[in-house]
């Protein structure tokens, strides 16, 4: 394939300046891509696409202060056109659906051969979705486990109003329960739907068919 006349803008975020310096090496060595910059954490990454506009961020998950997902929530917010593709060392599905439910499109691991990342970011770069292999194989599992048992139609109601971004007291005044009941009915949630927190919770449902698009934000 030809090398596009403009070359991809890339913003790298890593907390690890090893790291960074690796893949900046990496990829100015390729006339396909141009590293505009880089950011150590979320609140950066955040602040450095605003003004740099990259194509593709390149972003790592756990860091401190603000960290990946956080920062994928906040750029979506932000209405950032830049693609963000995960490269991280982590592939739990907690942190597959939480990256994606924020906004990722793709989701590589650090140990990906250097033309498959090269692949990842050009497709990344065009809208497409991108999973490495050991990714995808987790999510596909995630998504064909069938719930335990069916969410019942308060469950339902409660986790429509968290897809939406209610905090459980906020649920707890709408449905006029206590939040002490609104937490119960999120813990039964989470253990039907096989998962620890509320963005792997709402992922699930929408990728099950149990709530539809209309309930988000």
């Amino acid at each position: 394939m030809s090398a596009p006349t403009t070359p991809i803008g890339l913003l790298i975020v890593d907390d690890h300046p090893v790291v960074r310096d690796g893949l900046r090496g990496m990829f100015a060595g390729d006339p396909r891509f141009e590293v505009l910059g880089e950011a150590a954490d979320g609140a950066e990454a955040v602040s450095r696409a605003l003004v740099l506009l990259p194509d593709v961020v390149l972003m790592d998950l756990r860091m401190p202060g603000v960290d990946g997902v956080t920062a994928i929530r906040q750029l979506a917010e932000r209405k950032v056109p830049a693609r963000v593709l995960v490269l991280t060392t982590y592939d739990t599905d907690t942190d597959v659906l939480a990256a994606i439910e924020a906004g990722a499109t793709g989701y590589l691991l650090k140990d990906a051969p250097r033309e498959e990342l090269f692949r990842a970011v050009t497709a990344a770069a065009r809208g497409e979705s991108v999973l490495s292999p050991a990714v995808a194989t987790r999510l596909l599992g995630q998504v064909r486990q069938p719930a335990k048992e069916p969410l019942s139609q308060r469950e339902l109601e409660v986790l429509t109003l968290i897809s939406q971004g209610s905090t459980n007291r906020e649920a707890a005044a709408r449905l006029f329960i206590s939040e002490a009941t609104v937490k119960t009915h999120v813990l039964h949630i989470y253990a039907k739907l096989g998962v620890n927190d509320r963005a792997a919770a709402v992922a699930t449902a929408f990728e099950r068919g149990l709530l539809t698009p209309r309930g988000r934000p």
